[in-house]
């Protein structure tokens, strides 16, 4: 093929590029006027058989034009994903009538490029109102932002897929008055950044968060003699190893928040999971009221009386009301030594029937009880579709 005849078939190629976007467009403002249906009529946000009959559709006419399932399943559910999370923001917004405001103030922990600063810029995208992002350097200072109204949001990491939970966090939503208001997952790509182009032998000094050396012990393991410091944040160990524009020294973070500091990649996926995700909470002054339309989640703090079986006892409670937890975490309580408080996730909203009974029934049953807060789930699971298989073959 010639020069000219490739240009032209580029050309072509970014024509239809175009259309796509166009037409992912007008797609999205379609079920957006799908959401004014439902809010108007209260129907709930997803209908997974609906979508199961979409994806069976497009897969059979996606083979009619060659297309593999895999690559339409693939495609449709990022757009689902999108269409889903849209919907919820627009209920959620018609709920909280005023808490839109033209500024949102966002602490979070770093600076440009850290993990906490893509997290945020993903969740209020779907968000209105301009985006001012506020730097900490502690998790202690995030949650000061708020209190003293410095700021509106604060985004804080509360587990990982590959090093648990973020015990600092937990102990300090157990002693604030902020609610949580939303959360969502990030895909934790960490990578080996450096400001000079080098060979991994010649890296002597690694810069990076505690936690993420030890999301990346195994990749420490096999690196040998090499020194390690730890730093606040991501972004610092990416300012650090820019500042120093050495060919020895690198920082461990993401690709994308290296290049903000003019940094490279020469190693990637250094995780010891490969599928590795941090979970955020975003919280704030004030409550939100989540529409029973969409999933929620409600995240509690209780501590139970000193006897034995008292926390299967409240457990119970969540099984005989058809209530899923999705996490327990224990946590010491100040000045008790050996007693514990436990922090649950469930999937329910404060505001239904089922939920206002589980939560009437504990405040009975254990010394202390404290909702954290009520908030949509963003955890939105891929329809899943039996019969791609056989339409494949």
């Amino acid at each position: 093929m010639t020069e000219t005849a490739l240009d032209a078939v580029r050309k072509r190629i970014t024509d239809l590029d175009s259309q796509l976007l166009t037409l992912l467009s007008e797609r999205r403002q379609l079920t957006n006027e799908v959401a004014e249906t439902k809010i108007k009529h209260h129907i709930p946000v997803r209908d997974i058989k609906r979508e199961e009959q979409l994806l069976i559709r497009l897969i059979k006419e996606g083979q009619k034009v060659n297309l593999d399932p895999h690559y339409v399943t693939q495609i449709f559910h990022v757009i689902i994903e999108d269409s889903v999370l849209n919907q919820q923001a627009m209920l959620a917004a018609r709920a909280n009538p005023g808490s839109a405001l033209p500024l949102n103030r966002v602490a979070f922990l770093g600076d440009k490029g850290s993990y906490s600063y893509l997290a945020t810029q993903k969740y209020f995208s779907r968000r209105p109102g301009e985006l001012l992002e506020i730097g900490c350097q502690s998790f202690s200072e995030i949650i000061q932002k708020v209190e003293n109204s410095e700021a509106d949001y604060a985004v804080l990491p509360i587990e990982n897929t590959s090093s648990g939970s973020i015990n600092e966090v937990y102990d300090q939503l157990q002693h604030t008055q902020l609610n949580i208001i939303g959360e969502l997952t990030h895909p934790i790509r960490h990578s080996l950044l450096v400001a000079k182009n080098t060979s991994l032998a010649n890296i002597k000094t690694l810069y990076a968060h505690p936690q993420v050396f030890t999301q990346c012990s195994h990749f420490l393991a096999e690196l040998g003699n090499v020194e390690v410091k730890t730093m606040d944040s991501t972004s610092t160990a990416m300012l650090t190893v820019s500042q120093m524009n050495r060919d020895d020294v690198a920082a461990i973070g993401s690709e994308a928040g290296g290049n903000l500091y003019g940094l490279m990649a020469i190693k990637s996926n250094l995780a010891n999971q490969k599928e590795n995700h941090s979970r955020f909470f975003v919280v704030a002054r004030d409550p939100v009221n989540v529409p029973l339309q969409v999933p929620a989640k409600t995240t509690l703090i209780m501590s139970t009386v000193q006897k034995p079986g008292a926390l299967v006892e409240a457990l119970m409670v969540l099984k005989d009301n058809n209530i899923n937890m999705t996490k327990l975490e224990s946590r010491p309580i100040t000045g008790n030594p050996w007693e514990e408080m436990f922090y649950l996730d469930v999937e329910g909203n404060v505001q239904d029937g089922p939920m206002e009974t589980v939560l009437a029934r504990l405040r009975k049953m254990t010394r202390y009880l404290k909702v954290l807060g009520c908030y949509p789930s963003e955890e939105v699971s891929p329809t899943k579709v039996a019969a791609a298989n056989a339409l494949a073959e």
